[in-house]
């Protein structure tokens, strides 16, 4: 039985014993429905006393370390830990996941607290700064966070009185925080002469800023504000782990074993001493405590749960039990009764009942139990010790029979045999023991044949034969009871076995992965009835497997709930339940057996959700039954589409390259050409690896895309439009419901998803920085808030936007194979489906998570491939469509029936409002109803049928159909072939747009008098295309073989093409009918070229670096050019056909004779001044200046000279075409850059008058035609190209000050003042004018005139207990900082106030009185103000102070909002802008507040004030921002200037895009450092240049 399909029965989780103890606190509380929640290993647990029944979350997959209650008491917060450790929210009721919570936290969560309405959650980390977080957890968003402390924190609490604060302790410290903004400011506690400086455990908020907390010596200290006032001494004897507030008081329980209750004044009211009640025992120490109304939880460090009923104290209730710290290895079941007996490293045997859920026996050990068995007739259990002995105990009462050591090392496993005669022990001593039951246990045999510790035993059902397995991976046999080996194969054939738990073995082989340690998995007990076995591992999860399992990799159903390694597994003697028991987590498992013919009455219960898929990975061995893929999926599944170098990597290649730059800027450099290109037309549709590409607009016309640009056609008047905001492959696209937006994913390290507007193809929104390499999939919500986006990196990460903001909302890893289309439920925004490989996902919106579901297939086969999917008419209604050609009809996650639709798979639907539209690889569009019960028509995409106004030339009939869409009468059909076509209900199909098929495009020819080119590609195509207004294909022809080069003759009846086996042919230009071929080289012909004048001559350049040179009218080879050392890459003429120029991949130059191909030297003076019939070299002096700074990693793959020789243009390997001066000298020469092209661009040419420029893209398959527009004929467009490579460093000049503040580098406070507390400033360290080193940029710290802040005093006098200097006031502050601000002096009040700053003092001086008051909350110098100008929010104020690291801690950087009349702060922003923030500005509606930091990037950042959110931050500029201010009138708009530089920059979303200002028009204008920026009446912006006459 070969079968490697998972088993159809399955396991479900009945009861857990046990309750997590040690190293957590505060972790059992009651829930509303007089439920207690708390947890165990990885699991939620929901106990009903009342009903003695356990619920279980299983939304976590590794230990839960922490839990808190939400105020209203059904919801639940847990904590996990892990690598990514997350937190979920979820109904104690329902036990399903609200909410997950993640991407913030490392290492683990160590603790949890809801605030007042429940509305905010606050996490502490368990990473090195142990970083508190506060969330808004069902948006799954994080408001703020901020490092807690560097030691553990054990506690967290709100102030339940006080709004926005929190209070927080661990070791050797308590904090109190205030939360402002997005910031979380802290307060350390002062211990004072009150009490002793040590670890809180533990604390409760009380009314009038009192907080109550535990210490670790049993004192609870008292606390008024942040000072410790008064202590309770000895309420406990030893630390208080735990204290619960609840409306009669407080209670608290502590390491003594103490629980006592407290008045709301913590006056004590009773004591309980769980050591003296009937259950108690020495050593018991509370680790939790609820108190509610007359009932008290209380749980312990041994994993006990007691209830108290408050009137009879001294009777606590034991209602569960565990096993104590300590790993937990032994696990038997009794063979006649449902009972499982287990036994730990904490000495104790337990035997549990599995049918009352209960411990009905325990008896303590001398030493730690790591096996047990319970011998045939169910009346002795012996035990293995870690000691190396065993102890043989009657089940009855628990007596000792018999205690025998043999043995140094541990007894890893022992069984009776089926006769009950013999009990076999095996040791980690490497040998098995025989022992005879009957002669009281003496030893009668032993077995000696493994070089390893033993694991593993079975017996034969004769008692004949044992089979061991070792840590070795190694099986052997002994015959019984002698313990001779047995190494015959013969004998060993015909064994039954008994029991069969080894983990090595044929019937086990499918057990293991394909390529795994022998050591990992723990534990096997086959069920030989039911024909399945149960496995545990070292991952925590019990599996579910067919038996016997031969071949390698089978597939499984897995359970989880255990979190660290799981160490056995048995089945109950009657295999109703299987037991399992956890190492680490030491809490053991009772899962329920649900056989298949159960699952039939249970198929309307749906699968338990969880984040974890409970069914199988999929092995990835050859499996029998699944179908080939289809070839062009698997074509499809095989691009990649990683980058070597991505576009976002450029700044930092610059930088490394900075060496370079420096010699290049002292030479005075060429400027950029004058002239520029416009994009004009794009011939090419990406269609071979998308799908659902192309709409129809509001307006009728067509939205698709190819390469890097977004395309909006019209069709009547045959124009396009192009969206350029992306810089690499465009991979999806989707249109908003109203049809006017769409949005497009890219490829990039860090890709990005535009929505634009395709009426005014501006940008509306960037999302970044969640999807890796690239974006899939796209697809809008109904009501077109929301947007869900697919990335393409290995886990194919889903994510859910709210666009319009650019929030992430949730987030989740997909599948590990390709998704192909994500859908969003049009009823349920919250819901979304996922299809791809092997994958159909059904997925629910969960705070900042995503709870997907695997279709469930049921009898009806295996889940498909799936390549496209929409929802139906309700909103459980989905399709599917597959790749073998079925469409798949689910109800909620269940397939209900498949349909045949297609010959092949099934690319592209369509949803109507009556019935759907599919398309597929058999090139057919079919209409069904709205049930896909019939096919009400279908059209086949043939030759015969197109119209006479189509553009082009259908390739082939029933072309892949990837995509269709319907709209103004018409069908829209995209194709693999890269052609759009026009459907018409009718019949007649219009070809629109057309472009080479899949395979690099290389050949480029430009016609000599006629407005046409001709391309060839490796798709195996020649292409003619018309360049006049018409742009449509002439004529194709398919060739043999790819071609990378092609050339028209002098007179164009010719056209000469290279093919990449070495031959060439030439054509007739019109009929592309042969003329003569050849084939006289092996390798690919990389160009070919007609000598000028009448063409006589034919050169032909290949890849086994060989130029030949024929003669076209006698069709003979007449000469050979060798020397070359590598391919040849390009070849030009001179005018009078007599000379070569060849480059090749080695970056030679070289020049032959022709036509016999002999090698010339000509000096580089002497090649400027021959004329050349065309250039399109790439190397020489002439064109030096064309290779990039990072020339080590991209190649300038193409150049062509205009024919007035003024503009070169060139391809680069970036995708970028480049327009420099001709001659290009001197090295990296100032260029216009232009981006249209995703990846390399392959060729460039200039048509024959110079009109258009025509480029190829090499992989995007694309023809782009550009206008050449001359200096003078344009309108001032702006943006028509980036800037150059560097900014050249001559240009304007400077002013001292400038300099000076330039280069002034901020010291923080923080920093220089914390080594020894300083009180005043010593005179002579008073701040004068500078000095002549500080004009040079010699810094010395700034010193503070600030007031010295009472807790930077108490923090570093903790020791000597001086009393702080606290009443100091301010009353007067001479100064106000001009040298280095600006813009810094504002009125208020129609001019009775001035406002201003100095050191870190915000000051308000009252024109009238002369007086002064101040806003003294910044902690470090202010560096510059701004006041808000809307009438809505009059005298607010913002200040940006110094600061070091951005950590987020309370010195990092800040920015403070405040009241200026009341000094009230408004919100406190902690930015990422490290050093400092040097200039604010709010926007008109004054809602949102602009800031730039001092980081070497010269961070820009975007903040909603009020909420304290960070909307958009981008790097700047690499020179010093001086201002930036919004426009008078916009929230979006604002201006940049600074160091040589000013920028318009608008934020789209949460992006912000940025274009440089052009001075092109003003004559000889440079770029200065401008220094101010206002608006104009019509807000067109005036700058104040710094001249250079200054006095």
């Amino acid at each position: 039985m070969a079968d490697r399909s998972a088993p159809s029965c399955h396991l479900r989780l009945e009861w857990v014993y046990g309750y997590r103890g040690h190293q957590c606190r505060n972790n059992l509380y009651y829930t509303a429905a007089k439920e207690i929640v708390y947890f165990v290993a990885g699991v939620g647990v929901v106990y009903s006393p009342r009903e003695h029944r356990q619920k279980f979350y299983l939304g976590h997959q590794d230990d839960i370390i922490s839990l808190a209650l939400h105020p209203e008491r059904v919801l639940v917060a847990t904590g996990q830990v892990g690598k990514e450790p997350y937190i979920c929210v979820w109904d104690s009721y329902t036990v399903q996941t609200v909410s997950i919570l993640k991407d913030v936290h490392t290492h683990g969560i160590a603790c949890l607290a809801f605030d007042l309405d429940g509305q905010r959650l606050v996490s502490v980390g368990l990473d090195s700064k142990n970083t508190v977080c506060v969330w808004d957890w069902r948006k799954g968003k994080l408001l703020s966070m901020a490092p807690g402390h560097t030691d553990r924190i054990f506690d967290i609490s709100w102030d339940l009185y006080q709004p926005n604060k929190l209070v927080s302790c661990g070791v050797k410290h308590i904090k109190f925080w205030s939360l402002c903004g997005n910031s979380l400011t802290p307060k350390r506690g002062v211990f004072g002469k009150t009490g002793d400086l040590q670890t809180i455990l533990c604390l409760a908020c009380a009314r009038d800023e009192v907080t109550y907390s535990g210490a670790l010596n049993g004192d609870i200290y008292v606390w008024k504000g942040i000072n410790l006032v008064r202590t309770i001494q000895g309420a406990h004897a030893a630390g208080i782990f735990s204290m619960n507030a609840c409306e009669e008081g407080f209670a608290t329980g502590g390491r003594d074993g103490c629980v006592r209750l407290w008045d709301l004044n913590f006056k004590p009211i009773t004591v309980i001493d769980l050591r003296e009640t009937d259950q108690g025992y020495k050593g018991l120490s509370v680790r939790s405590v609820c108190w509610r109304g007359d009932h008290i939880l209380v749980g312990t460090q041994d994993s006990e749960i007691f209830e108290i009923v408050v009137h009879e104290r001294n009777k606590p209730f034991l209602i569960m039990q565990g096993h104590c710290e300590g790993e937990l290895w032994a696990l038997a079941v009794h063979p006649t009764k449902p009972l499982a007996m287990t036994g730990s490293d904490d000495r104790s045997v337990r035997i549990w009942s599995l049918i009352d859920h209960a411990l009905i026996a325990r008896c303590n050990m001398e030493e730690p139990i790591r096996c047990a068995a319970v011998s045939t007739d169910g009346i002795h259990l012996a035990l293995g010790m870690k000691d190396g002995s065993f102890t043989v105990l009657r089940v009855r009462d628990m007596t000792e029979v018999v205690h025998i050591k043999d043995r140094k090392e541990a007894i890893h496993e022992l069984k009776y045999s089926p006769d009950g005669n013999f009990l076999a022990v095996g040791s980690n001593d490497s040998s098995v023991d025989i022992y005879g039951v009957v002669q009281r246990y003496k030893k009668v045999g032993e077995c000696i044949g493994s070089s390893s510790f033993i694991t593993h035993m079975d017996w034969s059902s004769d008692s004949k034969y044992l089979q061991t397995n070792d840590g070795n991976g190694k099986r052997l046999f002994y015959r019984m009871p002698s313990g001779k080996e047995v190494t015959n194969k013969e004998e060993l054939k015909g064994i039954q076995w008994a029991s069969w738990t080894c983990v090595s073995g044929l019937e086990v082989n499918g057990i293991w992965p394909k390529y795994s340690d022998i050591n990992d998995i723990n534990s096997v007990d086959a069920n030989f009835i039911g024909q399945v076995m149960v496995t545990a591992d070292d991952y925590g999860i019990v599996k579910l497997f067919r038996y016997p399992c031969l071949r390698k990799g089978a597939k499984f159903k897995k359970y989880l709930g255990h979190s660290a390694h799981v160490t056995n597994v048995r089945w109950s003697h009657d295999h109703q339940w299987v037991v399992s028991i956890g190492g680490a987590d030491h809490s053991v498992f009772q899962w329920k057996f649900v056989p298949d013919r159960k699952l039939k009455d249970s198929l309307h219960i749906a699968p338990q959700e969880s984040l974890v898929d409970s069914n199988s990975d999929e092995s990835d061995s050859d499996q029998s039954d699944v179908p080939e893929l289809d070839s062009e999926i698997e074509q499809e599944t095989q691009i990649t589409y990683r980058r070597q170098v991505y576009k976002e990597d450029l700044p930092q290649l610059k930088e490394q390259c900075k060496e370079k730059r420096k010699s290049a800027a002292s030479k005075r450099r060429e400027r950029a050409p004058g002239n520029s290109i416009r994009l004009h037309f794009v011939h090419g549709y990406r269609g071979y690896d998308c799908r659902s590409n192309l709409f129809y607009t509001q307006t009728g016309e067509i939205v698709y895309h190819v390469a890097a640009v977004g395309v909006v056609y019209n069709r009547q008047q045959n124009t396009q439009r192009f969206y350029l905001g992306h810089d690499d492959d465009i991979l999806c696209l989707a249109i908003h419901p109203l049809k006017d937006y769409v949005a497009t994913g890219q490829v990039g390290r860090d890709s990005s998803i535009h929505i634009w507007d395709t009426e005014t193809i501006k940008p509306l929104s960037v999302l970044k920085g969640y999807h890796q390499y690239g974006v899939c999939a796209v697809d809008f919500s109904a009501d077109g808030k929301r947007l869900a986006s697919v990335g393409i990196d290995d886990n194919h990460t889903i994510v859910l936007w709210d666009w319009k903001k650019g929030e992430k909302l949730s987030a989740v890893r997909g599948s590990k194979d390709k998704i192909f289309v994500v859908k969003i439920n049009p009823y349920m925004p919250d819901k979304l489906i996922t299809v791809g490989i092997k994958h159909m996902k059904f997925w629910r919106r969960a705070g900042g998570g995503l709870i997907g579901r695997k279709g469930c297939i049921g009898a009806l086969g295996r889940t498909d491939t799936m390549m496209c999917a929409v929802y139906g008419w309700t909103e459980e209604m989905a399709f599917s469509g597959t790749s073998t050609g079925d469409v798949c009809i689910w109800r909620d996650v269940f397939l209900i029936k498949t349909v045949k639709a297609h010959d092949g798979p099934v690319f592209s639907m369509h949803a109507l409002e009556k019935g759907f539209v599919t398309g597929g690889k058999d090139g057919v569009v079919a209409l069904w109803d709205d049930t896909f019960e019939r096919c009400l028509k279908t059209y086949a995409i043939k030759r015969a049928a197109l119209a006479p106004g189509s553009k082009g030339l259908l390739l082939e009939d029933n072309p892949s159909i990837r995509a269709i869409s319907l709209g103004h009468g018409h069908i829209l059909v995209g194709t693999k072939n890269g052609e759009i076509l026009e459907v018409d209900k009718s019949g007649p199909i219009t070809l629109l747009v057309q472009g080479h098929m899949e395979g690099e495009v290389w050949g480029l020819a430009t016609h000599p008098h006629l407005p046409i080119c001709a391309t060839v590609s490796d798709d195996k195509t020649l292409r003619i295309w018309d360049l006049s207004p018409s742009h449509c294909m002439l004529a194709v022809r398919k060739l043999k073989k790819g071609g990378r080069c092609c050339c028209f003759s002098p007179d164009g009846k010719a056209l000469a093409v290279g093919l990449n086996d070495g031959s060439f042919l030439i054509v007739n230009a019109d009929t592309l009918e042969d003329l003569v071929s050849f084939q006289h080289r092996k390798d690919v012909i990389s160009e070919i070229r007609f000598s000028p004048g009448a063409g006589k001559y034919l050169a032909v350049a290949s890849c086994d670096n060989f130029v030949d040179i024929y003669n076209v009218m006698s069709s003979k080879r007449v000469g050979i050019c060798k020397g070359a050392s590598s391919y040849i890459t390009h070849m030009d003429w001179d005018i009078r056909g007599k000379l070569l120029q060849v480059n090749t991949g080695a970056k030679e130059q070289l020049f032959f004779e022709a036509p016999r191909g002999k090698k010339q030297t000509i000096p580089s003076l002497e090649v400027e001044k021959i004329g050349w019939a065309s250039w399109t070299s790439v190397l020489g002096s002439c064109c030096e200046g064309i290779w990039p700074i990072i020339g080590e990693v991209t190649d300038v793959t193409a150049s062509c000279l205009t024919s007035d020789s003024k503009v070169l243009a060139t391809g680069d390997d970036f995708g970028f075409v480049k327009l420099f001066r001709y001659p290009a000298k001197g090295k990296f020469g100032k260029f216009k850059r232009y981006v249209a092209h995703s990846t390399h661009v392959t060729n460039v040419r200039w048509t024959y008058d110079d009109s258009l420029l025509v480029t190829v893209g090499g992989a995007d398959t694309s023809l782009m035609l550009w206008t050449y527009e001359v200096e003078g004929h344009r309108d001032s467009r702006q943006c028509d190209s980036e800037e150059s490579d560097l900014d050249s460093e001559e240009d304007g000049g400077y002013d001292s000050d400038v300099t000076r503040e330039n280069e002034i580098n901020y010291t923080i406070k923080a920093l220089s003042t914390n080594i020894r507390p300083m009180f005043g400033i010593k005179p002579h360290l008073q701040q004068k004018e500078p000095t002549l080193d500080e004009r040079q940029g010699v810094v010395r710290p700034p010193v503070s005139r600030a007031l010295p802040q009472p807790e930077k005093l108490q923090t570093n006098n903790v020791g000597k207990k001086k009393r702080p200097i606290e009443d100091l006031i301010l009353e007067l502050v001479f100064g106000y900082r001009g040298k280095d601000c600006r813009n810094n002096v504002h009125y208020l009040n129609d001019g009775a106030d001035v406002i201003y700053h100095t050191a870190s003092v915000g000051i308000l001086y009252n024109v009238a009185t002369g007086s002064q008051s101040f806003y003294q909350e910044h902690n470090d110098d202010i560096l510059c103000l701004t006041v808000n100008q809307h009438p809505k929010f009059t005298n607010i104020v913002a200040t940006g102070q110094v600061g070091d690291s951005a950590d987020m801690s309370a010195t990092a950087p800040s920015i403070h909002v405040w009241d200026a009349m009341n000094k009230q702060t408004l919100s406190v922003l902690r930015c990422y802008h490290s050093k400092g923030v040097c200039s604010v500005s709010f926007s008109a509606t004054g809602k949102l507040l602009l800031s730039i930091g001092l980081d070497p990037e010269h961070t820009i950042t975007i903040w909603k004030w009020q909420e304290g959110a960070k909307i958009a931050t981008r790097a700047g500029h690499n020179q010093r921002i001086f201002v930036a201010e919004f426009r008078p009138d916009s929230d979006t708009q604002f201006v940049s200037v600074g160091v040589k530089h000013v920028r318009f920059w608008t934020l789209a979303g949460r992006a912000l895009l940025s274009k440089k200002g052009l001075l092109s028009s003003i004559e000889d204008a440079r770029m200065q450092t401008m220094l101010s920026v206002a608006f104009g009446a019509e807000a067109e912006v005036k700058k104040n240049r710094q001249l250079l006459v200054l006095s």
